[in-house]
């Protein structure tokens, strides 16, 4: 059996500096061969778009996932924003509420391939967010099963409901009625703990992770949602003898709780500690629960993006470029800036966020088009926070990169999440260490999304019993994870069919 591990926004940074700490499961996983060195060669370091490359071996300018969520205006609904794991087609919905689909994901997965090859293999995914699940399982999937914000769901509506799934289901509701008591700190922990009151209502870096009984919300900011999450998997493993079956399965497992840490407390105080030695423990169970079934299995494990601390706890480390986004570089704030220069009175851009990918209004003439996607480049590049911006002219100009991905330049990291028909009018990127959150919210203080190497640089790690240990700092891509795999397991792929290599881990010949 395969065992893909996304641990969501776990950067190379974080694995570099717990990696000695780890006893557990992650531990373990270390001892195989890890590389401290993996990236996402793309700009759009996001949750979907970093997902989507894992088990397809297609950078997102091939898979067509350029962001969690992108703007198309030309469908009828009128929320024009796309969700990356939804179907629009569908009557009623929007990007906020969806059916959740991987519609737009336009490369196989090695669950699919294995699947089309081998029938008899099962293509299993669970996982804290359902664009995770999705990215990772492809369209062939026997079972998906992703945190709905309730309770694990699905959106296979034909497949039947293992039994373990609902007396799951039933307990974790319970669970959650629960209170839970602040957890207990282990002394490096304790040493990470500093308060930062980004405002009066927001502290972060020394909470402890408890939680009110029925509180939902803090639940899934917290290592319990990983713990629900492998526990799930763990029913499902032995529910549907997963591994012990005539054919090989795949089981995706992707881990959301370090994301949410990340995104409300930041990466570097007692919170994120707690979260890490939490996740270290119960990857170190579900590994014991594989042995005890007699589970011949390999592991790969690595994560969708890295992140970027608060910028206050990193000004104070002595980052000086660090600070928050000015609000007014908002597509819609530059779009109505550049308005009344066109005739119109309402924003001439829209965009998700600060930065990224922008569109030029559908409204405005097609004449008029690139003159108001050069008033607007312009206008951006002369803000002090700004790095660079680009037409998609000029991104689409440049050939995509091959080498070693720590090399690119900051348009081809662009290039490698840009589609034709996906992606924006303009895009734009902030500086260095420049976070795109204005104000810090409550579960909103610290984020990712850039092309910079601490949102870029993840581990990619492969275990399996009896691999000797061999930490590398050799560069590879997380395109380089899907055809090792494929090569472990013996299935072949077509020439030309993925972006990545095969990479020569103990017990895998990639002369297949």
């Amino acid at each position: 059996m395969v065992v893909a591990i996304s641990v969501d926004q776990l950067s190379a940074d974080l694995w570099d500096e717990y990696r000695p700490r780890f006893r557990g499961g992650l531990a373990r996983v270390a001892r195989g061969t890890a590389y401290r060195n993996g990236y996402h060669s793309h700009a759009a370091t996001e949750t979907c778009p970093g997902h989507s490359t894992l088990l397809t071996a297609r950078r997102p300018v091939s898979n067509g996932i350029v962001a969690n969520v992108w703007i198309d205006q030309s469908v009828s609904r009128a929320d024009k924003s796309i969700y990356c794991a939804e179907d629009e087609r569908v009557p009623g919905s929007t990007s906020t509420s969806y059916t959740v689909s991987p519609l737009h994901l336009n490369a196989p997965t090695l669950g699919d391939l294995l699947k089309a090859k081998s029938p008899a293999s099962r293509n299993v995914a669970v996982a804290g967010k359902d664009r995770a699940a999705v990215m990772m399982s492809g369209r062939s999937a026997d079972q998906r099963w992703y945190w709905d914000g309730k309770s694990f769901a699905t959106d296979l509506k034909a497949a039947p409901v293992p039994r373990s799934v609902l007396s799951f289901n039933t307990a974790l509701a319970s669970a959650i009625a629960t209170a839970r008591p602040p957890l207990d700190p282990p002394p490096l922990c304790k040493a990470k703990a500093r308060a930062y009151q980004l405002s009066p209502a927001i502290k972060v870096g020394d909470n402890r992770l408890g939680r009110a009984g029925g509180d939902v919300r803090q639940f899934r900011i917290s290592p319990e949602l990983d713990g629900a999450t492998l526990a799930l998997s763990a029913a499902l493993v032995q529910e549907m003898r997963l591994g012990k079956g005539p054919a090989t399965d795949i089981l995706s497992i992707g881990l959301a709780a370090t994301d949410y840490v990340g995104h409300a407390y930041g990466s570097d105080g007692m919170e994120m500690c707690l979260q890490l030695h939490s996740l270290d423990r119960e990857l170190g169970d579900f590994f014991a629960l594989l042995d005890r079934n007699g589970i011949d299995y390999a592991v790969v494990l690595t994560a969708d993006h890295g992140g970027m601390d608060i910028p206050e706890r990193l000004r104070e480390k002595g980052v000086k470029a660090a600070a928050r986004a000015d609000s007014s570089l908002a597509a819609g704030e530059v779009g109505k800036l550049l308005a009344p220069r066109f005739g119109r009175t309402e924003s001439v851009l829209k965009g998700i966020g600060i930065a990224g990918d922008i569109w030029v209004d559908a409204g405005v003439p097609a004449a008029q088009k690139p003159v108001v996607v050069k008033a607007a480049i312009d206008r951006y590049r002369a803000h002090p926070q700004v790095f660079a911006a680009y037409s998609r002219a000029e991104i689409l100009a440049v050939p995509v990169a091959s080498g070693s991905p720590d090399k690119w330049s900051i348009i081809q990291r662009i290039r490698a999440s840009f589609d034709g028909k996906r992606s924006g009018d303009l895009y734009v990127v902030l500086k260095e260490h420049v976070s795109p959150i204005p104000v810090a919210s409550a579960g909103y203080a610290a984020t990712h999304g850039s092309p910079w190497d601490y949102d870029r640089r993840v581990p990619i790690a492969f275990w399996r019993k009896g691999m000797a240990p061999a930490a590398s700092d050799r560069t590879v891509e997380t395109v380089d994870i899907m055809p090792t795999l494929a090569a472990m397991i013996g299935l072949g792929l077509a020439p030309g069919s993925v972006d990545g290599k095969c990479l020569s881990v103990a017990g895998v010949s990639c002369a297949r």
